[in-house]
């Protein structure tokens, strides 16, 4: 008896190596795709931080001058840093004051609390569409306060 001949076996072989080294390419574009994700995703959430950062610094600056003296009821700005970093930040004031202690003559001091936020978002509006791709957010808060007597000075 004759023994058969293998034909084809070498063309199998071939098949199989080409599949795993399909495999494995598609793996390494995997994992170099999801490493680039990740770094763009790291500089987009250092840009939203500082963004807020900014828009804090902002509406303290715009406290410090004066320009929201009477931000009661809330009130809201929109800080475009879009040119420059892609974000925008949506700055909110809100203000509530006490009566506390006295003056020298007897007059009740009062107290301001201001709470500042700013919201930092790559969209086009904060908040954005959370599901979209590559979004990212940050939220800042900041409350400060101060003292007036009934004369509208600075307190001791």
């Amino acid at each position: 008896m004759k023994p058969l001949a293998q034909k084809g076996l070498g063309a199998i072989a071939a098949i199989v190596v080409l599949v795993l080294l399909a495999m494995l390419a598609a793996a390494v574009v995997r994992m170099a795709w999801s490493g680039q994700n990740s770094a763009a995703q790291s500089v987009l959430a250092a840009r939203a931080t500082q963004a807020a950062r900014s828009g804090i610094e902002w509406g303290l600056h715009k406290l410090l001058k004066g320009d929201w003296a009477a931000c009661s009821p809330a009130r809201s700005q929109v800080l475009d840093l879009r040119a420059d970093t892609g974000m925008q930040v949506a700055v909110s004031c809100s203000m509530s004051s006490y009566q506390e202690g006295a003056d020298g003559d007897g007059l009740p001091l009062t107290v301001r609390v201001y709470q500042l936020e700013a919201l930092a978002c790559n969209a086009l509006a904060c908040p954005g569409d959370a599901t979209a791709l590559q979004y990212v957010e940050r939220l800042r808060r900041v409350t400060v306060s101060d003292c007036i007597t009934s004369t509208g000075a600075a307190c001791p």
